[in-house]
């Protein structure tokens, strides 16, 4: 019994040891070579070439240390916060004949909605976007826990812009960048107010750059946006958009979601287009704007067989001529539609919103220098720009000051705005709301300030004003003259 368990033990020893020597000296170097191939034969992303076909491959068991540098924003965000502010928008509500029939009253309802808004100067002027502020009667300014009454210096529908000025000195003013440096890929960071939470920052990367995407209803819109993948919510609009640096970029100003709320695209317009409209608007009242009397499109196959244009280049670059004025700059200048623009003075034109920033940067009377394809030739013709009315001139804005109604007057085109209403005046009594659009007083039309001035100053008894109020309702007010 002895003998046969000695027998076994050396047995399994034996066994022991032959097995551990097939495998030290025969199988391990096979398994080795065969590792070392299955990484030397593997494939770059790009499929053209393999690692053994490199010179003097060599392996190592070191870990690698090396890692991206940590994206730190809290300097940017730093600079930008105490520049931002918040803003409330304050309007009276229309009580309809439902209201009441179901227990409301007959007074109106205030309405208050907040946005946010970007210190462009020390002295007090806050850029800020169009909608945020164009159904208010009463505008107001938060910052540092203060509350300050603002006062609308102008609008500008077309890139959806606006100014206020508040009584304060010492402000700490933005600092300006160039959106023309952003690159599409960079980081940016977003500063505003959502959801009524003040001083919200929060960071992405710039998506892309000159984006159309159709939200501004104006007659001449400039939409040339930045899209970045930041968090922007309802009360962001009208806050900055910065650079790593701290530096402003753009303005933020609208998302695409079904939800309304952050799905992963926000647009920012350009601080280079807002520089010129703040500028504008602080000197004249009103944008200056140039028009080159037509219209462009975007040059991509389906424009290239709609004109008979070629289709067989390696790249659609410009933009094609669509329609024209019979009579304006472009006519001038012997451009026709069909021509294909491709540079704006020394500069390359890839895009309808790329020649419309542009443009957004030109005054009425500037000569630009259009280089553009017809018949498969380069040509270059001189185009002065020239105003909405089709003359090289700046516009005036025409206020007319009332101390007989109390207000300040001015034409639109729908009819006469009244502003800047003072208490106890003849337009307060008759409770005529600030921001008020007159186009008719006892069913005739008006369409100038002296024409409803001199009613007012001469007017007595019962009558009524019908006209469109901040919130572009149509309404019908009645009063009393004694």
């Amino acid at each position: 019994m002895k003998t046969s368990l000695k027998i076994i033990v050396l047995g399994f020893i034996a066994g022991l040891g032959g097995a551990f020597t097939f495998f030290h000296f025969w199988i391990k170097p096979q398994l080795q070579t065969e590792q070392t191939t299955l990484v030397a034969n593997t494939n770059w992303q790009d499929g053209s070439q393999t690692l053994k076909d490199l010179p003097s491959v060599q392996f190592s068991n070191q870990t690698n240390t090396t890692s991206l540098a940590p994206v730190d924003f809290s300097e940017a965000a730093a600079k930008a916060i105490p520049s931002v502010v918040y803003i409330n928008s304050i309007s009276q509500g229309v009580v309809s004949s439902w209201d009441w029939f179901f227990g409301g009253s007959n007074t109106t309802q205030k309405q208050v909605s907040s946005g946010s808004g970007v210190i462009f100067s020390t002295d007090g002027y806050i850029v800020t976007n169009n909608h945020v502020i164009e159904s208010a009667e009463k505008i107001e300014v938060i910052y540092n826990k203060r509350v300050y009454p603002a006062e609308l210096v102008g609008t500008d529908p077309s890139t959806d812009l606006a100014v206020l000025k508040i009584e304060e000195k010492n402000l700490p003013a933005v600092v300006l960048g160039n959106a023309q440096n952003v690159q599409v890929g960079e980081w940016v960071i977003a500063v505003g107010n959502p959801f009524s939470l003040s001083s919200t920052v929060t960071a992405g990367i710039v998506s892309a750059k000159g984006r159309r995407i159709g939200i501004l209803e104006d007659k001449f819109p400039i939409e040339s946006f930045i899209q970045t993948d930041a968090a922007i919510n309802p009360g962001n609009s009208g806050g900055a958009l910065v650079n790593k640096s701290g530096e402003l970029v753009g303005i933020n100003t609208a998302i695409l979601s079904r939800t309304g709320s952050y799905t992963g695209y926000a647009f920012a317009v350009p601080v280079d287009i807002a520089k010129k409209v703040v500028g504008d608007l602080i000197k004249y009242g009103i944008v200056q704007k140039a028009l080159a009397g037509g219209n462009v499109i975007d040059y991509d196959y389906q424009t290239a067989k709609k004109y008979d244009l070629p289709t067989d280049v390696k790249q659609f670059s410009g933009v094609v001529i669509e329609k024209m004025e019979r009579e304006g700059p472009l006519a001038d200048a012997g451009l026709k539609p069909g021509d294909i623009i491709t540079k704006w003075n020394e500069l390359t034109i890839n895009s309808k919103s790329n020649f419309e920033e542009w443009m957004a940067y030109q005054y009425p009377g500037d000569k630009v220098t259009l280089t553009y394809m017809r018949d498969s030739k380069v040509n270059t013709s001189v185009v002065t720009l020239v105003n909405k009315n089709g003359l090289p001139d700046l516009i005036k804005r025409r206020i007319i000051t009332s101390s007989a109604v109390g207000a300040q007057l001015e034409a639109n085109e729908y009819g006469v705005k009244v502003f800047k209403i003072k208490p106890k005046s003849t337009f307060d009594q008759i409770g005529l709301p600030e921001n008020f659009t007159i186009i008719a007083i006892n069913r005739q039309r008006v369409k100038d300030p002296e024409e409803v001035i001199e009613f007012f100053e001469k007017y007595k008894g019962d009558g009524y004003v019908y006209g469109i109020n901040s919130n572009k309702q149509q309404v019908e007010l009645r009063f009393r003259l004694r």
